[in-house]
């Protein structure tokens, strides 16, 4: 096993000449697949990896100014790609890794062949004229309940990320993977991707993208969909589904897995 693939944790599964890469959010880590990847094992090799930062990775590894913009992670994934020799994959990202993977595709587009974006965003911040889904003075309490208490920070959190009750066992998990988080990493992880604005970059983005989104998700409202759908320098398609919260593999399986199937081999009818 090579070094990158050490410290990212990567794990391959299943069989097949399509390799299906399957990238984590924030404050969970490859563990939040596990109701997708039966589904995908028989007829696809599967590729899953943590990010840098996840509390299964060594905290030791983590280096703030590399992870301080998003570029830092897209150079991960094509690290990882070039060390275990992925070639071409279909690449499935949640949240911010989504824009990780679009950002990694602008310098190796060679490397997929298509994107699933799952509960993507390329700004949370509102602005004058875009509309993520948070103000400034929300961001920044945030960041403050973060540093003041992260425990409490996380059992609050989690419910409203996940929309559900601490009694779900979705909740419970997303708490879970938040809690194993060192909280000065979490703290550093969450503002560099709630600061983030890579808009700009969108249009490089030639890559096919399948944009799937819940109706209610307290971190990216419906409209960020379209908003990606109308700026991406490729083909895309949205599909929102009748899921409510940021996790919806989690917490909607039943709903989610088909849909996610369903892009994974149809290709957009252009």
């Amino acid at each position: 096993m090579g070094v990158v693939e050490e410290a990212h944790n990567v794990k391959i599964l299943g069989s097949g000449d399509q390799i299906i890469v399957l990238a984590h959010g924030f404050g969970t880590d490859q563990s939040v697949w596990k109701h997708l990847v039966p589904h995908l094992v028989e007829n696809y090799k599967v590729v899953m990896y943590d990010n840098m930062g996840a509390g299964t990775t060594n905290p030791e590894y983590f280096d703030f100014d590399r992870y301080a913009s998003l570029e830092g992670y897209a150079y991960d994934v094509i690290g990882i790609f070039e060390e275990i020799g992925i070639s071409s994959c279909i690449f499935v990202g949640h949240s911010v890794s989504a824009m990780i993977g679009a950002i990694a595709s602008i310098t190796r587009p060679d490397l997929f062949s298509k994107i699933v974006m799952i509960s993507a965003s390329p700004r949370y911040l509102n602005t004058v004229d875009y509309f993520g889904g948070f103000e400034h003075v929300e961001l920044e309490q945030l960041f403050q309940a973060m540093q003041s208490n992260y425990k409490a920070w996380c059992s609050g959190f989690a419910p409203l990320a996940v929309g559900g009750d601490m009694d779900s066992v979705a909740v419970q998990e997303f708490s879970r993977t938040l809690f194993n988080m060192r909280p000065d990493i979490a703290l550093s992880v969450a503002q560099t991707i709630f600061r983030s604005d890579v808009r700009h970059l969108l249009c490089h983005v030639v890559v096919p993208c399948h944009i799937i989104q819940s109706m209610k998700d307290l971190a990216v409202p419906v409209v960020v969909a379209e908003y990606l759908h109308q700026n991406l320098g490729g083909d895309s398609i949205v599909e929102v589904m009748s899921t409510d919260g940021h996790l919806p593999q989690l917490s909607s399986p039943d709903v989610v897995v088909p849909v996610v199937l369903r892009h994974i081999r149809r290709d957009i009818a252009v």
